[in-house]
């Protein structure tokens, strides 16, 4: 009687649990119905996101590669420049040297430019760039070329950046891969034009990282050397320091030679008030002048009321005494 009972139990619980099933499968597929519409948006932001996270990762794989391989030796990535220079007799003759040193390290001739003083000596400054194998042996190879005057070298390591670079390129170019994938996928047209934009945009992204990797590679695998080159001056016979007669009159005469040209100078400059003030002279004299009225010397003043009195001479008593006794 128990058998029975506990049989007849069991095959209602395995019915139920088996409706159950069938209506979650049933939910599942209409939701899986419903999403897959929308795949192209969730998809890209679902790749967008995995990117960041790779692009991190990558980061931190670098960085713990460095770390763990800091012991070990490694090949490391080195901007080397230098500035020479360098005092010559014959600027043509050096020049041609080192293109010649140069061109049999394995580098090139980059930019030139040459000129010349007021006192008619060539200046020349070329850009020589040489595999960074050659470097040492090309830079010493130029600074016996002549008198060393100036010499500067710089060595910058980049290391950390190559590393960092070819890390993106290698995330940007999976990231590419993707939503390539993702655009055969799509069937709705907005969802292909999303995606064409977001594989444009990527693409630039890559190109650039691909450009900053060739620049990087061609400053270390090429080490840059600019030198200038400049004639030697003509070398004078020493002199006493002490002064003698003849450097008494020369420099008498040099100072009167400046005096006078300063006398020049200022009259120069004067000249033209002068012209101006005489020109209104003449004009005075010649125009204005003589067209102002004259006035006689004894003509008689006058006033608005009439004429003045004119003052009489005082009687002198003794001229009158004298006439007296002669009458």
């Amino acid at each position: 009687m128990r058998t029975s009972r506990s049989r007849r139990s069991v095959r209602p619980a395995r019915a139920l649990a088996g409706l159950l099933l069938a209506a979650g499968l049933a939910l599942t597929g209409c939701s899986s119905g419903a999403d897959s519409s929308s795949d192209g948006g969730s998809a890209l932001s679902d790749d967008k996101a995995a990117q960041s996270q790779a692009e991190g990762a990558a980061g931190a794989e670098a960085g713990g590669k460095q770390a763990t391989t800091a012991p070990q030796p490694a090949v490391n990535h080195i901007i080397r420049t230098a500035t020479l220079t360098v005092q010559v007799k014959n600027v043509s003759k050096a020049l041609a040297a080192a293109r010649t040193t140069t061109e049999n390290a394995g580098g090139f001739v980059g930019k030139e430019s040459t000129s010349r003083d007021e006192e008619g000596r060539e200046q020349t400054e070329v850009v020589l760039r040489v595999p960074v194998e050659k470097y040492d042996e090309v830079l010493g190879d130029l600074e016996g070329a002549g008198k060393l005057l100036e010499r500067t070298a710089n060595a910058q390591d980049v290391t950390d950046q190559v590393v960092d670079v070819q890390s993106r390129i290698a995330t940007q170019r999976a990231s590419v891969a993707r939503i390539r994938e993702l655009m055969d996928k799509a069937t709705k047209l907005s969802d292909v034009v999303t995606l064409e934009g977001e594989l444009s945009t990527r693409q630039a992204d890559l190109e650039s990282l691909l450009a900053r990797q060739a620049s990087l590679k061609d400053r270390t695998s090429l080490a840059t050397i600019t030198l200038s080159l400049s004639e030697s001056p003509v070398v004078k016979a020493e002199e006493d320091d002490d002064p003698g007669v003849v450097d008494a009159l020369a420099g008498g005469w040099d100072a009167f030679v400046t005096m006078l040209r300063w006398v020049v100078v200022a009259v120069a400059a004067v000249l033209p008030f002068l012209a101006g003030i005489a020109l209104l002279v003449l004009v005075w004299l010649r125009l204005v002048r003589p067209r102002l009225p004259r006035r006689t010397a004894h003509a008689a003043a006058s006033t608005a009321l009439g004429p003045l009195p004119v003052a009489r001479p005082v009687p002198d008593p003794g001229r009158e005494q004298e006439r007296g006794e002669q009458d």
